[in-house]
């Protein structure tokens, strides 16, 4: 991985870190591309049973580095295959987001450890996880209305999907910039620690996770992603099958289990 992401490993719970500390972690170029990477990898890995991201340094995510360049300078010149410069920036964009879509579609648990200010991009990588735990220093600012952009990386479509759409318009639309206090009393962020204990409180968590029933999490996450948009008859065949598969597996994992015991 590059040096602008982190990657770490502790029995079963894989941390990725966004390292662009000195830029509050907004991203660019060089930083999304890993990223959509290493979520990837993280789906794809069985010896991963849950997965946190992060910042490095005082803060989560700032959104989008303004400041980077990094769109114009992947611009080229408008071609057959690549299209002008919407179409060229549409692909990129939208294969950067692949981040979001992963972590809200893995067959694990994902939890957003927010430790600082999160804005932009960086809500739609939050809304995007299973669970957000954060510090007492952490806000949460929308921030599209201020650079006078829609929305990306999920975050419109997440946050009506969490809070409903009334609240998700307020965020969205006045872009007032929320304490940790007041995004978790919205139900924005999961759980609220103290600064010094958010560490080791999430890791506590998704340890737990990690050493849970994998496969009865993976069924149970495409329940839940399957209730945010499906007709209440097509959820309950859908819980009904994923129920059936998940307690006879379960039942032939521990009756393979005690075999080998005795």
């Amino acid at each position: 991985m590059s040096g602008e992401l982190l990657i770490a490993d502790d029995a079963g719970v894989r941390t990725i870190t966004l390292n662009r500390p000195d830029r509050l972690n907004a991203l660019n170029g060089a930083l999304m591309a890993p990223l959509a990477d290493a979520c990837a990898d993280a789906a794809r890995d069985v010896s991963v049973g849950c997965v946190i991201v992060t910042g490095a340094g005082r803060g989560f995510c700032s959104g989008g580095d303004l400041k980077d360049g990094g769109g114009d300078r992947a611009v080229v010149p408008p071609n057959r295959d690549s299209g002008a410069r919407t179409e060229q920036g549409f692909t990129r964009l939208r294969g950067f987001m692949e981040t979001a879509r992963l972590l809200h579609e893995m067959s694990k648990p994902t939890i957003a450890m927010v430790n600082g200010p999160v804005a932009g991009a960086g809500i739609g990588i939050a809304g995007a996880c299973d669970l957000r735990f954060a510090a007492e220093s952490a806000t949460f600012l929308t921030a599209f209305d201020r650079i006078g952009a829609g929305g990306d990386f999920g975050s419109t479509w997440f946050w009506t999907k969490i809070l409903g759409t009334g609240v998700a318009r307020e965020l969205f639309l006045l872009g007032e910039k929320l304490s940790a206090q007041e995004a978790f009393a919205k139900g924005i962020y999961t759980r609220l620690f103290a600064d010094g204990d958010l560490a080791a409180e999430t890791m506590k968590a998704a340890r737990r996770l990690a050493d849970g029933p994998r496969m009865g999490f993976r069924y149970m996450k495409a329940n839940l992603n399957m209730a945010e948009d499906a007709v209440f008859e097509a959820a309950l065949d859908h819980e009904a099958l994923n129920m059936t598969l998940s307690t006879q597996a379960t039942a032939a994992i521990w009756k393979a289990a005690q075999g080998q015991k005795s």
